[in-house]
């Protein structure tokens, strides 16, 4: 698999940004500024037919404390995935998403609490693929709340992947697993195809 050229340090290209989605990349910030490809061996997925909604999550969901909103605040929730201690998402990478974004590629999964983004994800949907990029909670359970919104839309509108790039420990309450890049690649190929419509 041969790379693309290196980013642009200002912003993506979104035709660029796509391509590399399509083959298995993805973008990163490094932390002197600059961007890099990524496409790592093993892949982290979690199984879209086959997720895993833990105890608490599910008391959670039955008490429904929270609003399920999507795409009404793209911007704001990148910034609430950036804002930690050490992030990837720099100012290039925001302004390329949200150029993806208005192109009606990247999507955020958001949620609310009396009227307050509380927490939330983003990702890029290509094909039956949607690529997770990124998530954040200022409450207790809103990302999970989140992912389980996310996984159950993409259920209903026929997708055949979910791409975690990579798994933490976090994730694999969920069924989240590593599987081969060439296993991935494959999977890739099988759901690009797919006419699924995230919104």
């Amino acid at each position: 698999m041969s790379p693309p050229p290196p980013p642009d340090p200002s912003s993506i290209d979104p035709a660029l940004l796509l391509e590399a989605y399509a083959s298995g990349l993805f973008p990163m910030a490094m932390e002197d500024g600059s961007l890099s490809w990524f496409s790592p061996d093993p892949r982290g997925i979690i199984p879209i037919y086959d997720f895993h909604i833990p105890r608490g999550l599910r008391k959670t969901l039955r008490h429904n404390p929270f609003e399920i909103r999507v795409n009404s605040a793209f911007a704001e929730t990148l910034r609430g995935c950036a804002d930690r201690e050490s992030t990837w998402i720099s100012e290039p990478i925001h302004r390329s998403y949200l150029a993806l974004h208005h192109l009606g590629y990247a999507h955020s999964v958001e949620v609310w609490q009396d009227q307050t983004l509380v927490g939330g994800l983003y990702g890029v949907s290509l094909g039956g693929a949607f690529f997770g990029e990124s998530m954040f909670s200022r409450v207790p359970n809103a990302s999970k709340v989140a992912l389980a919104a996310l996984v159950s839309r993409l259920q209903a509108r026929g997708y055949a992947l979910l791409d975690t790039q990579w798994v933490t420990e976090h994730l694999t309450q969920f069924g989240a697993h590593e599987i081969p890049r060439s296993a991935y690649l494959k999977a890739l190929r099988q759901a690009l195809p797919r006419t699924c419509t995230f919104t």
